[in-house]
């Protein structure tokens, strides 16, 4: 599959970078998929693609994001919400009158899915106790870029990696945000657990 846009910002802009991801997930052909930072909806909207084509309409998928700017997460890497595109700055603001950051709008993205997607607004390190991420194959994630955050993120996916799944973890070696790498060295080192680093980019997690 082709990693598709939807006219949004996404963190995966570079076109061999989506499609990669994408077969990344081809490979493990999971059924039940957490995304922790949603953003715009673009990456969810491609996984919910791939997996209505590989199970039809048997799958799950949960998407989290605070979905919209705290000033009290400022130790955090806030998402650039201008586009370089001025006729995309256009369509959202003036013909669609909507922020594609938000629940609603994200929603609407997700509207061809909706019986199989839940998403969730709220900060993960309060959500993710809530879920049962006993019942979850696959999670990507790709919130907040803090060490704390990713740490609690990771620490919270612990059940997903002990079931077999998969952690597939975004940044993982990003120069303006080295609390990423440190909280799944971290995590790794501690747990024992196998990682791979994919396209100088993602770092897969799962149980060796």
């Amino acid at each position: 599959m082709k990693y598709k846009k939807y006219w949004r910002k996404t963190s995966l802009k570079q076109k061999n970078i989506g499609n990669a991801f994408l077969n990344e997930i081809l490979l493990s052909r999971p059924n039940k998929f957490l995304e922790i930072g949603v953003f715009q909806g673009v990456t969810a909207r491609n996984i919910c693609e791939l997996l209505n084509k590989i199970h039809k309409d048997n799958f799950k998928y949960i998407g989290v994001d605070i979905f919209e700017l705290d000033e009290k997460l400022n130790n955090e890497i806030i998402p650039d919400l201008n586009f370089k595109n001025p006729f995309k700055q256009i369509y959202h603001k003036y013909i669609k009158r909507e922020n594609p950051y938000s629940l609603i709008s994200v929603k609407k993205l997700l509207k061809k899915f909706e019986k199989n997607v839940e998403i969730i607004k709220g900060n993960s390190k309060e959500i993710l106790p809530k879920i049962d991420l006993s019942k979850i194959d696959y999670v990507f994630i790709d919130g907040g870029h803090s060490y704390e955050t990713v740490k609690n993120d990771l620490n919270n996916c612990k059940a997903v990696v002990e079931n077999k799944g998969t952690v597939l973890c975004d940044d993982y070696d990003l120069s303006y945000a080295p609390g990423v790498k440190e909280a799944i060295d971290e995590f790794v080192d501690k747990e024992k657990y196998d990682i791979k680093i994919l396209y100088e980019r993602f770092a897969k997690i799962k149980k060796k």
